[in-house]
């Protein structure tokens, strides 16, 4: 006999609440997929080798097919369409002008990779970008052109702090 029961779950997905009821053997890739319809966050292996459906989860990167809905409750979540913002965001734009992606299928894992580790190294070296992307399938890029992306992203952050600090002594 299956249990259908469902349990109240809220997620503040990319700055929303989001509130639905879900199986609790419901896993977060399929809840943001299915209940909250956020197919950015893309499902590969269902067994967290391949690392696309990587998320912010409380500003840690996580393989959301590893992460029950009702593990999350109550967490906020940034997923690839959070990072949207009036310009491109420093990873975005590293991965557009390095060309980081080719068929986009493992784009938004690594580009939320990326972002949560420039968040926590603000400037690491290309061993640690690679390291941290250690866990992600890309079969089309060989990773140099990743690689390269998150670097490019890294010099963006430094350029528009530089501005912005340039800004504030102009005031």
């Amino acid at each position: 006999m299956e249990d259908s029961r469902v349990v109240p779950v809220t997620l503040t997905v990319n700055g929303k609440a989001i509130a639905r009821e879900v199986e609790p053997r419901t896993l977060l890739v399929h809840f943001l997929r299915d209940d909250a319809g956020l197919t950015g966050t893309h499902v590969g292996c269902d067994t967290s080798q391949c690392g696309v459906c990587t998320v912010l989860l409380n500003g840690e990167a996580v393989k959301s097919c590893t992460v029950l809905a009702v593990q999350a409750d109550g967490a906020d979540v940034l997923t690839i369409e959070g990072m949207e913002e009036e310009i491109l965001h420093p990873v975005q734009q590293g991965f557009w002008e390095k060309h980081g992606l080719q068929c986009g299928f493992c784009t938004p894992g690594a580009m939320l990779t990326a972002s949560y580790l420039l968040s926590t190294h603000p400037h690491p070296s290309e061993q640690e970008i690679r390291e941290s992307l250690d866990g992600l399938l890309c079969r089309c890029t060989g990773y140099e052109t990743i690689v390269r992306s998150v670097q490019r992203a890294q010099e963006i952050m430094d350029e528009r702090r530089e501005s912005a600090d340039r800004e504030t002594r102009a005031i």
